[in-house]
């Protein structure tokens, strides 16, 4: 039996004057190409889970173009998907129910709208996949197939038995990067992200050794792969990472990942980042306004009570020469017009090497959506191609949807001009030539050599339900 397992990737938006920015400005991202560069690590985990008496064909929906070109020499498929193109996923559905192969359906989206979903597959995957995969495959060939199936059991996945993802199904040409996940979960709840409240309750730890197998599994395919980890906020529990750490630095390799600002606080792990190859961090600042930023984590206001570290943090953690991709959320309840000029003089101050600005975005099952639909505020509920991160779709509080356009599009032209873009990298450079931390050895360190750093790291997109 043959499995199709396909991939929605290639999120565009909207926005036609944020397209046309993104073909002339340098460093801006621009949503109308490829941005969902990376393959999707769950389907790839899938396939590993999948007994070798199954033919597996990973594709990505980006290369196949039109519905007319899908190809349809499958038993069954399974489809993964982002919010932005849930209802193109449901298309792809449509059409292979219609031709008579069902369909199993998955993703953080999916397991928002799970009985809109329903009305366009067999079946449909609710939270973590990977102890319900094997039932999925039990029941398709039984013939008896569920339309729900929900991760029941305390707790959810154990990380520590996540399978080998099937990384030899990519073509090594395609991709600049792969994923590796390390942990999965968050300890904070803020009210935009759908990523670890759908997921999982819990912070969950992958063992060390898992992921080393999986770091030396794509280094037989890609020698000197560019890695990142796939984690909603890496560094929870420092002593893990640091002992993961000291063994990543054996493998000779670069790699990215997203964290919240506590790793400032720890010089011997900052230490360790470095030698290993970290070569950027994403930090979620979202607003350097306090009454912006007042509310949205939800369980300790951790956000808000970070705002007075927010640049020494971000000095500590490039003194050690790794790059900080700072990202900001536009249309915040605490946003007025005012919020442009302060996060273009926030980004100046604070020595941040590289920027990232989107609009607020109410994805499906989140608290921020709930909220917005109760009080009258989504401007259409469920326009899902709309949740791009780059397209607006809700009435802001203190200003009007026009002046958050307007605001967004002056301020992208100033943060992402060739003279900003300059000074920035200007700045870290020379700061880093003053910086006591750079070029050291962490204590403890065992790898032969440290990995070389790269001053002008690709742009890393954010990805807030991946």
């Amino acid at each position: 039996m043959r499995i199709g397992l396909i991939a929605m990737s290639g999120v565009r938006a909207h926005n036609e004057q944020l397209t046309q920015l993104g073909l002339t400005l340098p460093g801006f991202v621009d949503r109308n190409r490829i941005v969902a560069s990376l393959p999707s690590l769950g389907l790839l985990t899938l396939a590993g889970l999948t007994p070798s008496r199954f033919e597996v064909d990973y594709r990505e929906i980006a290369d196949l173009r039109e519905l007319s070109t899908l190809p349809d020499h499958y038993d069954l498929v399974a489809i993964s998907t982002f919010t932005a193109q849930l209802k193109e996923a449901w298309e792809v559905a449509d059409h292979y129910e219609a031709i008579g192969i069902p369909v199993v359906m998955g993703g953080i989206p999916v397991s928002a709208l799970a009985v809109q979903t329903k009305a366009h597959c067999s079946s449909v995957v609710i939270g973590e996949g990977e102890r319900l995969w094997p039932q999925v495959l039990a029941d398709f060939e039984k013939g008896t197939l569920r339309p729900f199936y929900r991760e029941t059991a305390p707790g959810g996945f154990d990380l520590a038995d996540a399978p080998m993802p099937r990384f030899e199904l990519l073509d090594p040409a395609k991709y600049n990067r792969l994923t590796v996940q390390t942990s999965r979960g968050c300890p904070h709840r803020c009210e935009f992200c759908a990523s670890s409240i759908l997921l999982t309750s819990s912070y969950k730890l992958k063992p060390v050794e898992n992921v080393l197998a999986e770091i030396r599994a794509i280094k037989r395919i890609w020698p000197r792969p560019f890695i990142e980890f796939a984690d909603d906020n890496s560094f929870v529990h420092r002593e893990h990472y640091k002992r993961l750490l000291r063994e990543l630095a054996r493998e000779q390799v670069r790699w990215f990942t997203e964290a919240d600002l506590g790793v400032a606080r720890d010089d011997e792990l900052l230490g360790l980042m470095r030698d290993s190859g970290c070569q950027q961090v994403l930090v979620g600042l979202e607003s350097p306004r306090r009454t912006s930023l007042d509310g949205i984590e939800l369980k300790t206001n951790w956000k808000s009570r970070q705002l007075e570290r927010y640049v020494t943090a971000i000095a500590r953690i490039q003194s050690y020469g790794i790059t900080v991709n700072g990202c900001f959320i536009l249309g915040l309840d605490g946003d007025t017009p005012a919020v442009f000029d302060d996060v273009l003089q926030f980004v100046r101050d604070s020595g941040l090497y590289e920027v990232q600005v989107t609009f607020l975005t109410a994805f499906p099952g989140t608290p921020l959506y709930a909220r917005l639909q109760a009080e009258g505020r989504l401007i259409q509920p469920e326009a899902w191609e709309l949740c791009t991160l780059f397209d607006i779709n809700f009435h802001p509080r203190n200003m009007s949807a026009a002046e958050l356009q307007r605001g967004f599009l002056g301020l992208v032209r100033e943060l992402y001009s060739a003279a900003e873009t300059q000074r920035r990298r200007s700045q870290f450079k020379e700061r880093l030539r003053r910086s006591p931390h750079f070029g050291r050895r962490a204590t403890r360190q065992t790898s032969p050599e440290p990995v070389p750093m790269v001053q002008n790291p690709e742009p890393v997109t954010l990805f807030l339900e991946r």
